[in-house]
């Protein structure tokens, strides 16, 4: 496995179709794989905070999502092959279980929100794929409890969907209670769409690396700071690797 590091995170070159391999594979021989993206945001974040940076870089498996990580990661002469969105990944990934009768289990989001991501995809494939799901709000004592239960659920995938840093530093600290489950990965914000709560961007902007512009233009409000802050010190970072490299 090909794993670059650049502006302190480490990031595996693998595609789309690489990384569902790796993933199948761990599922077919019952180990625990760890899965984590990351896009500029996350980036600049790990910059001060140690202990995101900590969850994301021992994860078994990084890939990076957003467009942004991949330029850099060329101009910083350390190509990734493209960019493995977690919204991308998620739904291969439901369409992998249903072919090979994998249990999945879904945490995250408000409750109506959830409902409606598990009962699109009872409809779409089976209820058979549910292992079972979960709103994302709860107390922090309250995580040991949620986490064996997932692990005794019968799920060989975890998907989580909770904003960063939490969702990140729940699956690090919950590792070992969730060994059952073969898979696991956050996917930030991506019940809301398949949910048909938010839409995604159309393809060409994912394509220009303007995904981030099309999110900020639905919630504005929640989105600005993140995204003029972010991204201004994510090309910054990007810049000063370049010359002093």
């Amino acid at each position: 496995m090909k794993r670059y590091t650049f502006l302190k995170t480490h990031v595996d070159n693998f595609s789309l179709k690489e990384t569902l391999t790796q993933i199948k594979q761990a599922i077919d021989e019952k180990k625990q794989l760890h899965h984590v993206v990351v896009n500029a945001s996350k980036i600049v974040d790990m910059q001060t905070d140690l202990y995101l940076r900590k969850s994301v870089n021992e994860s078994d498996l990084i890939n990076a999502d957003g467009q942004a990580v991949v330029w850099a990661s060329k101009l910083l002469g350390k190509p990734l092959k493209e960019r493995v969105s977690g919204i991308d990944l998620m739904i291969n990934l439901v369409e992998l279980a249903a072919e090979n009768s994998y249990k999945i289990f879904f945490l995250g989001a408000k409750e109506v929100v959830v409902k409606a991501v598990v009962d699109k995809y009872k409809t779409q494939y089976s209820e058979e794929i549910i292992a079972g799901y979960r709103n994302g709000y709860f107390r922090k004592n309250e995580e040991s409890n949620i986490a064996r239960e997932i692990s005794n659920s019968g799920a060989n995938m975890l998907f989580v969907a909770i904003s960063s840093p939490i969702k990140e530093n729940f699956l690090y600290n919950n590792k070992s209670s969730l060994k059952k489950v073969n898979f696991i990965m956050g996917v930030g914000g991506s019940f809301d769409v398949v949910s048909g709560k938010t839409k995604r961007a159309p393809k060409w902007m994912q394509d220009c690396g303007l995904e981030w512009f099309f999110r900020f233009i639905q919630e504005p409000k929640r989105m600005w700071k993140r995204y003029l802050y972010g991204n201004t010190k994510f090309i910054f970072l990007v810049l000063r690797e370049f010359f002093i490299k």
